[in-house]
């Protein structure tokens, strides 16, 4: 039995009718206790992204760490053997998308957050470690981010600066941030420093925010995603970015430590991106 003139005919009626097989649901993967620590991979995690793309499932790298561009983020991803160039979104191009072209704007963060201000079409006219800062500085938006110069100095710059009006940007509000060898202070304490000193409370970009949500489908291409699931190790921001998203939420315990009620509400629980990926793999075999 020839099954090659059915085969041909169906490949005609799928294109005349713009039909198509459905694709198996995207993954939403976090990066920092999930993929890696500082750049350092978590076992099994290479693989399993590995698995996961040769399964059929698109993996989309969604983090919070604005420092490096979504550029260097791939580039660290390739040296480690997985291929990411316009597969990494970070709070850093999220909070970019905040952005009005020609907006003076005062910045405190790494290259990430310089590299998505210059891409919105934004003009930085000062950083908050800078002591030559003119007092008399226009500035049309705030924007906040994780950085090691914090200090007493940059606070008085940036709170005294939105509190004369400029709009207050951050790209994530996560207190800590996860190491090989333990939790450090992360964006989030620096932006709350902000917020206490100013009195006002920022536009958060990152996840679990509104802002990160709509860079996601647009870099999906799709307003339904109901079947993408979204995995992470911080139940606070991703669980909560699943439940923006409208999305499934996968916790591993590879990266913060959370208790076990925190958890509760994870369709699925396991201890790494490995265990993970079988479990996927296995559903949709």
């Amino acid at each position: 039995f020839d099954i090659a003139p059915i085969t041909e005919r169906l490949k005609r009626f799928k294109t005349r009718h713009n039909y198509s097989v459905p694709l198996k649901p995207s993954i939403l993967c976090d990066l920092d206790g999930v993929v890696w620590l500082m750049h350092q991979p978590i076992p099994g995690s290479v693989d399993a992204i590995f698995r996961l793309r040769e399964a059929g499932h698109r993996v989309l790298f969604v983090t919070n760490n604005s420092h490096s561009s979504a550029n260097e983020q791939a580039a660290v991803l390739e040296s480690i053997g997985i291929p990411a160039v316009g597969d990494v979104v970070t709070a850093s191009q999220s909070a970019g998308a905040l952005l009005h072209v020609g907006e003076r704007v005062l910045t405190c963060g790494g290259p990430g957050v310089m590299q998505a201000i210059s891409d919105a079409g934004a003009i930085v006219v000062g950083r908050s470690d800078d002591p030559d800062l003119p007092k008399d500085l226009a500035v049309d938006a705030v924007v906040v981010a994780f950085h090691r110069t914090f200090d007493f100095a940059g606070l008085t710059r940036l709170s005294s600066t939105i509190r004369k009006g400029a709009r207050f940007i951050a790209t994530n509000d996560d207190a800590t941030y996860p190491t090989p060898d333990g939790v450090i202070p992360g964006g989030g304490a620096i932006v709350a420093a902000v917020a206490t000193a100013s009195g006002v409370q920022p536009i958060v970009a990152g996840k679990p925010y509104a802002p990160m949500a709509e860079l996601v489908r647009s870099v999906l291409g799709t307003l339904d995603v109901s079947s993408v699931w979204m995995v992470g190790d911080r139940v606070s921001t991703d669980g909560a970015f699943a439940r923006t998203l409208g999305c499934h939420f996968a916790h591993v315990r590879s990266g913060v430590a959370h208790t076990p009620d925190e958890v509760l509400n994870a369709e699925f629980e396991g201890q790494d991106l490995a265990s993970f990926a079988d479990f996927i793999i296995e559903k949709h075999n």
